[in-house]
Parts: C-alpha cells; sequence; structure tokens
C-alpha cells in the first residue's frame, strides 16, 4: 500500500512533536538507550531539520552514531553534521547549542569499543552490516 507524499511527512515528523511536547518523556529512550532530537542545518539547503538520535554521554560531550541501523549508506543527519560547524539538541526539557567534531579514527575506534558498544552491545553487528566505517559525532555543548 502506499502512503500519500502528506500523510508520510506528518508520521515522520510525529516522534519528534510528541518529543518535543512532553520534554523527552515520550521517545526518550529506544532499547535502553537515550534519545535527543537533533536539529543541523541540511548541507545544501541551509534549512534545519530535526530527528529523533540515540546518544551517549561521554566526558560532558553527547555522542552521536551515524549507524542508519546497520544501513550501507550514512543516515542524511550524519552528512549533514559533517557539514556543520554547531547543532542544536533538545535532551529531555534542556535545549543546547553544541559544536560538532567528527571522531577521527583511533578516537572513533576507542570510542566505538569503550562506550558504544560496552552500553549498547546491539550496535556491534552495525558495521559488518553495514560493510562501511560507522562513524562518531561529538556533540559538545557550548
Amino acid at each position: 500500500m502506499r502512503i500519500a507524499t502528506g500523510l508520510r511527512r506528518t508520521l515522520m515528523r510525529m516522534p519528534v512533536l510528541l518529543y518535543r511536547r512532553s520534554n523527552g518523556r515520550i521517545g526518550g529512550r529506544i532499547r535502553g538507550v537515550s534519545v535527543l532530537l537533533l536539529t543541523v542545518a541540511g548541507r545544501t539547503t541551509g534549512v534545519p531539520h530535526t530527528v529523533p538520535v540515540s546518544y551517549f554521554e561521554h566526558d560532558g560531550a553527547f555522542l552521536v552514531v551515524g549507524s542508519g541501523g546497520g544501513s550501507a549508506t550514512e543516515p542524511q543527519w550524519f552528512r549533514n553534521l559533517r557539514q556543520a560547524a554547531e547543532a542544536e539538541v533538545q535532551v529531555g526539557p534542556r535545549t543546547l547549542t553544541v559544536t560538532v567534531r567528527v571522531a577521527a579514527d583511533a578516537e572513533r575506534a576507542t570510542l566505538w569499543r569503550d562506550v558504544i558498544v560496552a552500553r549498547a552491545p546491539f550496535f556491534a553487528p552495525y558495521e559488518h552490516k553495514a560493510g562501511r566505517t560507522v562513524p562518531i559525532a561529538v556533540l559538545r555543548p557550548r
């Protein structure tokens, strides 16, 4: 069954609306992992887009993983993050401006093993499934 474009857009916005309205009480955790709302400008349009993203707190920053659930392609939101110096996150009721940095190889490997997979073992097979190195962005509150 094909869903009309307008209905599809509304359904895609629903998790963001529920999170915002409930200050993260609805949609604030998925599979035991915390979720934030990430707002980042589109890399070609400059139009801000908001998506719910799993995150891990580490050393005063939020780590977000561009796994796409093990998809072979990097999520659009992560591609936008690569081009951004700053973004905005909503963590529960708090909204913060964050600086964006994609972790380089050695740091990424350590974060993947010691933080991401250690806290959420179900992430471990995503790299193999995706056939690519899954990137990690470090979002540090300003």
